[in-house]
């Protein structure tokens, strides 16, 4: 049998929202862990989160992730490194005061900000984005979505952008027609499917709170669930795509998720320029533990 210290974090919650719920594996120096594993323990929690993170230390500020979803292995899952990192460092004293650390994935080595002693936030500089010129047509994304045509911002392109996932961004004219936008799960997923898409992320600049910038929501049916509440990697594509349309006006865009007009997730995001001279953007929260304890995984019978 095989123990492994667990965790159920919800990031980007507050007094008013729940989050989003990620699981986290605790991996020590020389445990061992397969592929097998890793994707079965995230199938097992399969409704109780939505990605699970791995992560394990390989130096003093340097951690090493991997995330899998009930589905598959994903090469990035931002709301579980905010809650994952966010966790970490409270906890950590030996951390609590660096500003700056760095986490290893598939997508390449990313900074994290420590924000948590001034803002209760931590922030991940997220991977350099990646652009798909050809997107579906707009009948086919309407019949995805089950939209009338009408209701799309037309003023607005539609545009795939890959900030960890592969993006589909689609303007919508208000938050009432965004709060009812209900897919099939089926035909949404045989869409992105057929359409090498991760996630599909509708948004309008009609919010519930007039403090905040933008209103989104993220449908996820290729990770085994419908709607994600609230998202590090697709805001990070929105947040590209905000740059590439002049629609970044302040130092900090805060941006409401989920489909509840005001019990929403909040999620932020910040830009800089790293130090090759590209403008990158930050995503950040903080997060609740709600669960922690053992994750036991027994030998399979022959």
């Amino acid at each position: 049998m095989k123990k492994f210290k667990f965790k159920k974090i919800d990031a980007f919650a507050s007094t008013k929202s729940e989050g989003n719920p990620a699981g986290c594996i605790y991996l020590e120096s020389g445990e061992d862990i397969t592929s097998y594993e890793m994707k079965l323990i995230a199938k097992e929690l399969k409704g109780f989160v939505n990605e699970v993170g791995y992560i394990k230390r390989i130096g003093n500020y340097e951690f090493n992730l991997k995330y899998y979803s009930s589905e598959r292995e994903v090469d990035f899952c931002g709301h579980a490194t905010i809650a994952i990192m966010y966790d970490l460092i409270k906890n950590d004293k030996t951390l609590i005061d660096s500003s700056f650390l760095t986490v290893m994935t598939k997508r390449g080595n990313l900074t994290v900000e420590n924000k948590i002693l001034n803002e209760d936030s931590v922030f991940i500089t997220s991977p350099i984005p990646q652009e798909t010129v050809i997107v579906p047509t707009i009948l086919d994304i309407i019949s995805a979505l089950n939209v009338r045509e009408e209701e799309i911002e037309t003023i607005l392109p539609i545009k795939i952008i890959n900030a960890g996932l592969t993006t589909l961004i689609v303007p919508i004219k208000s938050l009432e027609i965004l709060i009812k936008i209900m897919p099939n799960f089926n035909v949404l997923k045989n869409f992105c499917l057929s359409s090498e898409i991760d996630i599909i992320e509708v948004f309008t600049n009609d919010v519930s709170n007039s403090n905040n910038n933008f209103r989104v929501r993220v449908f996820a049916p290729t990770f085994g669930y419908l709607e994600d509440p609230a998202t590090g990697s697709g805001n990070s594509a929105f947040g590209y795509y905000l740059i590439q349309n002049e629609l970044w006006n302040d130092d900090t865009i805060k941006i409401e998720q989920n489909r509840l007009r005001d019990e929403y997730n909040l999620v932020k995001l910040r830009k800089k320029q790293d130090d090759s001279g590209i403008e990158r953007v930050l995503f950040g929260g903080g997060a609740i533990t709600r669960i922690e304890g053992e994750y036991m995984i027994y030998p399979q019978e022959k």
